[in-house]
């Protein structure tokens, strides 16, 4: 008679937790559970250490510029427990690190996030401020700009810093996600100068003519998402799909920003990995492509000059009637 088949309990990846002594320790520590049990990163930090430290420093309540000696002090025992009950929800729930501190960077800028958004993260950072006026005619300012499938507003209120002068619009068709976007807002003191609508695309924004449309829409394809590692699957998946090849939300945006642009005006949008896909598709209408420090140069633009060239009969049909 054969015995019953034993259930072996699975290890637990902070087995030995308890013994760490200093911040330091659990620094080293992490970066091995990480290494371990390979979450997914990219959301804050693009490796194990800077992700584990950043946690480590808000957790205990530190600036994320403390020296470092800051590693070497004593962790009391509420501490310990403290930074083991976030790390047990990042490693072992794989909770994306922003949704636990409920905060994003981007820059020196800091902006409010949970579960209702996706965690800001955008080539367009270093975009804004480096490329953009070279593409404006000579003595052109930005007076009016609009921020495409806003999310938490972040994009929005990068341009509103960058253009002083200018009023922001920003819209998404997530009313949850303008609600997070209200709180950046009203945290950056903005009120007055950028203003949320609820729309898709530009269904439901009062006409106007742009000198920038910026968006960071969702690109991916359906079938990826489907596929997404657990801390992007945490994310609201109409962050992320883009169709059935991802181009879906940015073929209605081409259409529509043919009647919302100034006549020197700019769309720039970052597509991922779509270049490909746009440059075979938009091809009439030239896309140039950004310089990223990464050289992954994912973020292209369209000026307005050439999307009021083309014919209508010569779009593709969905971007005519668009």
């Amino acid at each position: 008679m054969s015995s019953p088949r034993m259930t072996r309990k699975p290890a637990d990846p902070l087995a030995g937790a308890a013994r760490l002594a200093t911040p330091g320790e659990w620094l080293a520590f992490a970066e091995k559970v990480y290494a371990r049990e390979r979450p997914a990163l990219g959301q804050v930090a693009t490796n194990a250490h800077d992700e584990a430290l950043y946690l480590l420093l808000h957790t205990l309540g530190l600036p994320l510029d403390s020296e470092g000696g800051v590693l070497a002090r004593q962790l009391t025992a509420a501490e310990r427990a403290k930074i083991e009950a976030v790390f047990r929800r990042r490693i072992c729930e794989r909770t994306p690190a922003a949704y636990l501190t409920r905060e994003a960077w981007l820059g020196e800028h800091r902006f409010y996030v949970d579960e209702r958004v996706i965690i800001p993260r955008s080539y367009l950072l270093e975009i804004i401020p480096a490329q953009l006026d070279g593409w404006l005619p000579p003595g052109a300012k930005v007076r009016r700009a609009v921020d495409v499938c806003t999310g938490s507003g972040c994009l929005a209120i990068l341009l509103a810093h960058r253009f002083p002068a200018a009023r922001v619009d920003a819209c998404d068709l997530s009313a949850d996600a303008l609600a997070v976007a209200k709180i950046n807002v009203r945290d950056h003191r903005l009120g007055r100068r950028v203003r949320l609508w609820e729309s898709d695309v530009f269904d439901s924004v009062p006409p106007a003519h742009y000198d920038l449309i910026l968006s960071n829409p969702p690109y991916e394809p359906s079938a990826l998402v489907e596929a997404q590692a657990p801390e992007f699957a945490a994310e609201p998946r109409l962050a992320h799909d883009g169709g059935r090849d991802g181009l879906t939300i940015i073929r209605k945006l081409l259409a529509q920003a043919r009647t919302r642009l100034a006549p020197h005006g700019l769309v720039v949008i970052e597509v991922g990995g779509l270049r490909p896909a746009i440059d075979r598709e938009f091809a009439a209408l030239q896309p140039h492509w950004l310089s990223t420090e990464d050289g992954t140069d994912c973020v292209c633009l369209f000026q307005a000059a050439r999307l009021g060239q083309i014919s209508p009969l010569l779009l593709p049909l969905h971007l005519a009637h668009g």
